[in-house]
């Protein structure tokens, strides 16, 4: 069973707390590759949303010109 994707607000939300985590700097190494990797998942699904918020717009924006 798939799970279900973050919101971009929880991903958003997930990914600040990794970097106030990070900036902190108190986390083990092994640690800090886990939460590097998971903050570039985070990266990868907000630019995934934002890109198709952004094709939606222009589309909705393209047909009331038309």
């Amino acid at each position: 069973m798939a799970k279900k994707q973050e919101t971009y607000n929880e991903a958003l939300a997930k990914l600040q707390a990794i970097v106030t985590e990070i900036e902190q700097g108190e986390l083990d190494v092994d640690v800090l590759s886990e939460k590097v990797a998971e903050a570039s998942r985070l990266v990868k699904v907000c630019r995934e949303k934002l890109f198709k918020a952004d094709e939606e717009v222009k589309k909705i924006l393209d047909n009331l010109e038309e």
